[in-house]
């Protein structure tokens, strides 16, 4: 069953209570919140996700809820829980959506060490994955939405999930794409065929919504891609699109300092990276256009084929 099969009243309905399980990759999420934008949210943009049944295990009990006391009728405020455990400093009620997609990246970002965590995107083609890691602020959603509407499979907005067998495998977390600020009129141009949350304004990353991952994306979320490049992307204005070599061993050094959980795994993690740098061709990007970035991107798959 897919989440529009339940309808948005059913939908609202088991949220509220904590019976909605949503698979989003190789994870099922348990949600819950009484909270309508909320619902209105999920019941948006996870419309083409399977529903398991409410008594199936959970990988991960995620709750965003209402603060009490005097704070329900005085600047009312949401709270993310997990397992029942407050986390994060509660924030405006109005912020309750993003702070539900900020909640399941960090479930996932601290729990998750079966695979190597990159904070990255990842694309692909042909079954071949471009990852693509950055810093906030250097144009690297807007490069990945603008790319999965151009021909490539959306792998994950926001976290690489490496296979730690060495095989270069990344497994994907298709899940609604994180816009910001001036990235949300470019990809409303763009891909006016898409589908957008409202923006919700003034968060601590500035205005943000989040765009729908395409219905036939979701649908190939279990077949892993296998990691041919590394791109380290730069939005910078009025510039030419500029491809350049970039070193296996600084791409390394980068990528640990992207990773969540490069000092956990301890020396396994340096190998395991090793291995799929090796793998790679590494480049720095700079681009000013989507259109620009299209082509260049379409180019190292052809060059690959």
């Amino acid at each position: 069953m897919m989440l529009r099969d339940l309808g948005a009243a059913e939908c609202a309905g088991r949220l509220r209570d904590g019976r909605l399980r949503l698979r989003t990759g190789p994870f099922v999420m348990q949600l819950q919140s009484p909270v309508a934008e909320v619902a209105a949210g999920v019941s948006l943009l996870y419309a083409d996700y399977p529903v398991p049944e409410p008594a199936e295990f959970a990988d991960f009990s995620l709750q965003v809820m209402r603060s009490g006391g005097l704070r329900r009728w005085i600047k009312p405020q949401a709270r993310f829980f997990y397992d029942g455990q407050p986390v994060f400093e509660p924030m405006a009620l109005d912020h309750a959506y993003p702070l539900l997609e900020w909640s399941m990246n960090w479930c996932v970002a601290s729990q998750a060490h079966q695979y190597l965590l990159l904070h990255a995107a990842v694309i692909e083609r042909n079954g071949l994955a471009v990852i693509l890691p950055a810093p906030p602020g250097s144009g690297k959603s807007t490069l990945c939405a603008g790319l999965i509407h151009a021909g490539w499979r959306l792998v994950s907005d926001e976290m690489a999930l490496v296979e730690r067998d060495g095989s270069g495998r990344i497994w994907p977390l298709c899940r609604p794409v994180s816009l910001k600020n001036r990235s949300i009129d470019v990809m409303r141009a763009w891909a006016p065929q898409a589908v957008f949350n409202r923006v919700t304004v003034n968060t601590t990353k500035g205005n943000v919504t989040h765009m729908q991952a395409p219905a036939a994306h979701v649908a190939r979320m279990h077949e892993p891609a296998v990691a041919r490049w590394v791109v380290f992307p730069r939005w910078q204005q009025g510039s030419a699109p500029v491809l350049s070599p970039r070193s296996r061993a600084a791409s390394v050094i980068e990528l640990a300092r992207n990773a969540f959980n490069y000092a956990q795994l301890g020396e396994q993690g340096f190998h395991r990276l090793v291995d799929l740098v090796r793998g790679c061709d590494c480049h720095d990007f700079r681009y000013a256009s989507l259109d620009d970035a299209v082509k260049v991107f379409d180019r190292l798959a052809a060059e690959a084929a």
